[in-house]
């Protein structure tokens, strides 16, 4: 999973591990930032790159605040051994009378590879899945617990589960029983949802950080050992 941030770019590039090196590819039919990447396996081998989302051009209200405009279609792009093909547009992901949604995305591999991968946005308190065959987005659940006013969720895939992360004060547990004398640490409060088994279940600890997370602006990532 890659996410683009900052600076709007239609070049696209892959890093071979083995040979250490960057190979151009061909670029994006717009410029785009904020968008998230993805490759798709087959067979054990990475058969397509797909790009959703995003932002390229901007507009401005009343001559004055600018807006930016979001894509609201797909591209896909087949990889091949010795380099990428074209990029293939799926059109707008969202049905006529719909309205548009861009919150975070992730992806949940098919640890055996026989299966698609799932794909998931987590927009406010729900949680979409994406469907590949109608390229249509689909709600899927919403997350038990609110986030608290003016605070923001973090979403990451680990072991084939989403965890939806949020700081939070106020819970009672025997951990943070434990740790009465640091009354300022906050929370870090986890939802996790099985979307085989379709069930939730919650986690509470403390973060290791000393610094307060932000959501809106933290990169997150498994890393497996």
């Amino acid at each position: 999973m890659f996410r683009a941030a900052g600076s709007r770019i239609c070049s696209v590039e892959r890093y071979d591990v083995e040979r250490d090196e960057w190979e151009a590819l061909d670029g994006l039919p717009r410029f785009r930032a904020g968008c998230v990447g993805f490759a798709v396996r087959e067979g054990g081998e990475e058969r397509e790159f797909w790009v959703m989302g995003g932002y390229g051009d901007s507009r401005t209200v009343s001559g004055v605040f600018p807006v930016d405009e979001y894509y609201k279609d797909a591209l896909v792009m087949e990889l091949r051994g010795n380099g990428g093909g074209k990029w293939r547009e799926l059109g707008d992901m969202w049905g006529a009378g719909e309205t548009p949604r861009f919150g975070k995305i992730v992806m949940v591999e098919d640890e055996d590879g026989g299966s698609p991968p799932a794909i998931f946005m987590l927009d406010d308190n729900d949680i979409l899945r994406y469907d590949m065959a109608s390229n249509r987005w689909q709600k899927e659940c919403s997350v038990p617990r609110r986030a608290p006013c003016k605070s923001s969720y973090g979403l990451v895939v680990l072991n084939e589960e989403l965890h939806v992360m949020t700081i939070v004060n106020g819970i009672d547990s025997t951990e943070t029983r434990r740790s009465r004398h640091q009354k300022r640490a906050e929370t870090l409060f986890m939802q996790i949802y099985h979307p085989r088994k379709k069930t939730w279940r919650c986690l509470v600890t403390k973060p290791p950080f000393r610094q307060p997370l932000d959501f809106s602006t933290t990169v997150m990532c498994p890393i497996q050992l």
